[in-house]
C-alpha cells in the first residue's frame, strides 16, 4: 500500500522540512496545498530535510479543491484534535486499498471546518491532554501517523535492522 502525506497550506519551514525527511526515509509521498507560508528555497526547509530532498516525491496543488480533484476515489484520512475517533481504531493495512493519504491542517488553524464536517467519518485524533496544550507539533503528529499505518502494514518496503559494518562505532558494538 502507497502512502501519502499531505499538509494544507503549511506555514513552517521546520516542519514541512522534518516531514520530508520522515517521507524519505519511510517512501511516503507528500502533497504540499498552497499557499506555502514559505518559499521551497528556504534555508530553514532545507536544513530540516538535509540532503533528503532527491529522495522525497513532492506534488503541489494550488487549492485544497485542485488536491481533491487529484485525489478522486482514492481513500482520505484527516488528523484533526477535533476528530471524533481515535488513530488507532482505523483500520491502515485494508489489504483492497492500494492507497491511502493523511492530510494535516495549517499549524495555526487547522483544516477548514466545512471540509472537516464534510469528511467527519474519515477524521482521526491522537489523544492528548488538550487541557495542557493547543496542540501537538505538526511534524510529531505526521510521524506518530505515518509509523503507525506502517506497523499496521508490518513495515514493508522499509528495513526493521540494518547491519553498519563499515563505521568505527558498528565495529566497536559488534552488531
Amino acid at each position: 500500500m502507497k502512502n501519502h502525506i499531505v499538509l494544507y497550506e503549511p506555514l513552517m519551514p521546520a516542519n514541512t522540512g522534518n516531514i520530508s525527511r520522515t517521507c524519505a526515509g519511510t517512501n511516503t509521498c507528500l502533497h504540499l496545498i498552497e499557499p506555502l507560508g514559505f518559499s521551497t528555497d528556504d534555508k530553514m526547509l532545507k536544513r530540516a530535510g538535509l540532503d533528503y530532498w532527491k529522495h522525497v516525491d513532492i506534488t503541489y496543488h494550488k487549492s485544497l479543491p485542485a488536491f481533491m480533484d487529484f485525489l478522486g476515489n482514492r481513500r482520505l484520512f484527516l488528523i484533526s484534535k477535533f476528530a471524533p475517533r481515535v488513530y488507532s481504531e482505523a483500520d491502515l493495512a485494508d489489504p483492497m486499498i492500494d492507497e491511502q493519504f493523511f492530510i494535516f491542517g495549517k499549524e495555526t488553524t487547522g483544516l477548514p471546518e466545512e471540509f472537516m464536517e464534510k469528511y467527519k467519518d474519515q477524521c482521526l485524533r491522537i489523544p492528548m491532554n488538550d487541557q495542557h496544550i493547543r496542540s501537538l507539533n505538526l511534524s510529531n503528529t505526521a510521524n506518530i501517523i505515518i509509523y503507525e499505518a506502517l506497523r499496521q502494514q508490518n513495515f514493508t518496503g522499509l528495513e526493521a535492522v540494518h547491519h553498519y559494518r563499515d563505521t568505527e562505532k558498528a565495529q566497536r558494538l559488534k552488531w
